[in-house]
Formats: C-alpha cells, structure tokens, sequence
C-alpha cells in the first residue's frame, strides 16, 4: 500500500521550523530557481537530496516520457542500476510514485511484498535497506496533474525515514516540482516569441518580394505549411535562412 501521509504529513509539516534540515530548504528554494537549465537544476536538487536528507543515502530523479522511464541525474551507481532494475521489470516504488501520483515508501524492504521481483534483486545487489519515491509534477489544471516524474531516495538503513525526514522529502520535492514548472514555462515564452519573431520576419519578406499585405503573407505561409505537410516555423526559418520563397503555390 501507498504510505500513510496521516501517521507523518501533518507533524512533520507544523514542526517543519524545528527540522535541522530547514536552513538547506530555504537554500534549495532560493538555488533551485536560479539554475541555468533543466539538467543543472536536475543535478542541485539531487545533490541536495543526499545532503539535507537523513537516511537517503543515494538520490535521483527519473523522468517519464509517454510510457518511458529514465533517470537523468543520479548521485551515484546505486541510484542508476536500481532504477534501471524497476524499468526492466516494470516494478518498483518510483513506477508506483508516478503512477498513482502519491509518496510511496518501504521502511524495511526486507518485509516488502509489493514488488517480488525488484525488491530481493535491489537489496542482493545493490544492499539497499529501506527506499521512498516523491512524486513530481510540472503543473496542474483542470483536468488533473502532468507528472514529471519521482524524486528516488535509497537508503542503507532501516526504517530510516522519520517525521522529520518525510516532512524535508516533501518540502523538496514541492520546490523542485514548483521550479521545474517554473523553468519550463519561461523556456515555453522564449521559444513562443523566437517563433513569433521568425514567422514576422518570413511575412515581411513575402510582403516585399510579393508585394502582399500581412494578412496575405500569412495566409500564403500557411497554406504551403499544409501542401507540403511541415510545421509553419520550419517554412518560415527556411525562408529567413536562405531568403528565397518556396515554391508559388496556386494563389
């Protein structure tokens, strides 16, 4: 079963002031937002898992992509062949965290009977002892949430997690979840204007070359976006690249 966010969530949360680790949540929240791109604030939010984190021991990040998994950032090899072990069998607590869009935790994997097949081979190779997996969304609306991902922690230990630890795991994984949606719409605004930007620049050479208002600019790129099936900013950064015209469509 999913872990039991009553018997921790709401302590942990009221005593989050308490937390020795909450100085390195205030530095996660002010770091996580300034990070470059998506891989670096990948790379900070692990390094800082390990760090504020007691008992998680190894740290990453899977992401999903449709129906694919895959771990882009890890703190070490633990964390890559434990998630590699849950994709292969397609089992395993960060495949549970994602699909039901919930903590999911096992204190002691030696008592773990939600996954047969991961859980020996995990603790026989890799000698992990207790893991949680935090589920990590990128934005949410009407129709439900779109998940990222889970924030992966592996430890050495069990029953390493407390309400402490569980409370820090949460706030990280909000402030990662609130930076990559963050990260991601700004990224979204830079290539909506590139892209406005380069389909003004292709309309202003149809309007010189073919001595056509705006309106009919935009009308020609869009049809020959359609006769020739490809997206309208490719015809229009061709267009902008070589400065020559495609080829005149019936008008």
């Amino acid at each position: 079963m999913l872990f039991d966010v009553g018997a921790y969530g709401t302590a942990g949360f009221m005593g989050i002031t308490e937390i020795s680790g909450v100085e390195g949540l205030a530095r996660a929240a002010r770091e996580l937002h300034t990070a470059p791109n998506e891989t670096e604030l990948l790379q900070l939010a692990v390094d800082l898992a390990v760090n504020i984190i007691n008992g998680g021991d190894h740290a990453g990040i899977c992401i999903v992509q449709g129906r694919e998994f895959s771990t882009p950032v890890a703190s070490d090899d633990v964390v890559r062949r434990g998630d590699a072990l849950q994709y292969q069998l397609d089992e395993g607590p960060c495949l549970d965290a994602v699909r039901s869009q919930d903590t999911v935790i096992s204190p002691n994997l030696r008592e773990e009977a939600r996954w047969p097949e991961w859980t020996p081979r995990a603790m026989s190779v890799l000698g992990i002892k207790a893991m949680m997996s935090l589920w990590l969304y990128t934005s949410v609306n009407p129709y439900g949430a779109d998940s990222y991902g889970a924030l992966n922690l592996y430890s050495d230990s069990i029953d390493p997690f407390g309400p402490n630890e569980y409370a820090i795991a949460q706030a990280l994984a909000a402030q990662i979840s609130v930076a990559l949606a963050a990260h991601r719409e700004i990224r979204g605004r830079g290539v909506a204007m590139t892209s406005r930007t380069i389909i003004g620049q292709a309309e202003g050479i149809l309007m010189e070359r073919l001595g056509i208002d705006a309106d009919q600019a935009f009308a020609y790129l869009r049809r020959v976006s359609q006769s020739e099936n490809r997206k309208l900013i490719m015809i229009c950064s061709e267009i902008v690249k070589t400065r020559r015209l495609p080829q005149l469509i019936t008008w």
